[in-house]
């Protein structure tokens, strides 16, 4: 799947979807591809999305579906009419007019990725010129993993086809992955108008688009999308709600999981996260820094416990830990809110943890002591210490890169050398093996010899 939409916004919003009422969603949606510059580093470009837990169809199920998408009975279909044939060198049907006819095919662009898909997954086999019927004989009789396993391959087949024209909307098309990726995130439906909203926005921060080429497409994007999503209902991907939004369909949410899981992202079930509910906070915090437990298991450990306990039982592991585990309980502690508030205010008698839980209360306008330039310094140093404790040390420079504007870095290498904190020295020292730009590179080498000398 591409990145179009802005990786970090489609982070928060998949992450925050899921609990929101409708318009507190829609909102979420419009602020995709909100303005600002995507890091540069290699390693942010690769992140990894983490989406709400889903329940799925049985394979039972999914694998009778799978014999009634009308793009899979039209392929059948077509094989049938191949029977013995020759086809061009490119390995097409000579004359695609005539099977258009003869099916009700309505147009070679359509019959094209009929014979795609045939070919492709084994209906079809072309050996030296000649068209006949490959190994494939599709049946309810299959077993439900071989059946999957071919709508698997279908589904790439028709994203693939993204590339050229799969849906006539080239805007459409290009943005068609994380539209789909969007929709799997929102379960129940979205409307065509947020999912054209979205689209837009996302187009004009990826495609730097002029104003006036931006009326026009906003004028023509929601009848080519009317026009795709009617294709996607084709190809079994998508189909109204009851409300009459477009969600995906049991066939569509399990194959889009495939391929987010194919590109590295965590698309958990439900009944993988469940059990994650029952360990202690110690537990979780360590298999969340072992990379064991997806980053959406934290949503189904908050949920199980009350609010305040649970901060209470994280804050006693920050306060006590590394920054590797001050890192971790800070990204949980994010998920709650002001109904906290007790356990992170007892918080700020912590001294490894005091800044956080001031930072925390503030975000949340609740009364907290204000932090100096040494503290800010202090957390600048113990977020990219966690990172480096995490074994991302990679991310630790990108993290590093978005505190200050490139010209303060220097200044913010040497006021790190201020600071009472025991991993000053391994992120000074990161920092001048990896820094992209030679000025901070040098600072940072300075100052860890500076800091040794004490």
């Amino acid at each position: 799947m591409g990145n179009v939409f802005d990786l970090g916004e489609l982070r928060r919003l998949v992450d925050e979807l899921g609990s929101g009422s409708r318009e507190a969603r829609a909102t979420m949606l419009d602020a995709v591809s909100a303005a600002g510059k995507d890091c540069e580093c290699q390693s942010c470009g690769t992140e990894a999305l983490s989406f709400p837990p889903v329940v799925l169809a049985t394979d039972d199920a999914l694998a009778a579906a799978v014999l009634k998408v009308p793009l899979v009975r039209d392929a059948q279909r077509l094989a049938a009419w191949t029977g013995t044939r020759q086809v061009t060198p490119e390995g097409l049907l000579p004359d695609p007019f005539l099977p258009c006819a003869e099916l009700g095919v309505p147009n070679p662009a359509r019959l094209h990725l009929l014979w795609v898909v045939a070919v492709n997954t084994g209906m079809v086999r072309i050996v030296r010129g000649v068209a006949t019927a490959g190994p494939l004989a599709l049946s309810a009789e299959l077993p439900a993993a071989a059946l999957l396993g071919f709508w698997d391959g279908v589904v790439m087949d028709v994203l693939d086809r993204a590339d050229e024209s799969l849906t006539g909307s080239e805007v459409v098309d290009d943005h068609l992955a994380e539209m789909l990726a969007t929709m799997y995130a929102v379960s129940d439906g979205l409307s065509a108008a947020t999912l054209v909203k979205g689209i837009l926005q996302s187009h004009e921060v990826a495609c730097e688009t002029r104003p006036a080429q931006m009326r026009e497409l906003a004028a023509v994007l929601p009848a080519e999308l009317e026009g795709a999503l009617s294709l996607l209902g084709y190809c079994g991907l998508v189909e109204p709600s009851e409300a009459g939004r477009p969600r995906l369909t049991p066939l569509g949410m399990w194959a889009v999981r495939q391929d987010l899981l194919r590109e590295g992202h965590d698309a958990p079930t439900e009944a993988e996260v469940a059990v994650f509910a029952d360990l202690g906070a110690d537990e979780l915090v360590d298999a969340i820094m072992k990379r064991s437990a997806a980053p959406s298991a934290v949503t189904v450990w908050l949920e199980s416990r009350v609010p305040e306990t649970a901060a209470r039982e994280l804050v006693k592991i920050a306060a006590s830990g590394t920054a590797g585990q001050r890192g971790t309980v800070g990204t949980i502690l994010e998920e709650l809110g002001p109904e906290a508030e007790a356990p992170l205010r007892e918080a700020l008698t912590e001294p490894a943890m005091w800044r956080y839980a001031a930072s925390w209360l503030h975000i949340r306008d609740l009364p907290a002591p204000a932090l100096t330039p040494a503290d800010s310094t202090w957390i600048a140093v113990d977020t990219i210490a966690s990172l480096i404790h995490l074994g991302s040390a990679p991310e630790a420079v990108c993290e590093f890169g978005m505190l200050e504007p490139a010209e303060d870095l220097v200044r913010v290498v040497e006021e790190m050398t201020l600071v009472d904190h025991p991993d000053t020295i391994a992120v000074l020292d990161l920092l001048g093996a990896r820094h992209s730009d030679a000025a901070v590179a040098k600072a940072a080498r300075k100052a860890a010899m500076k800091a040794r000398s004490r």
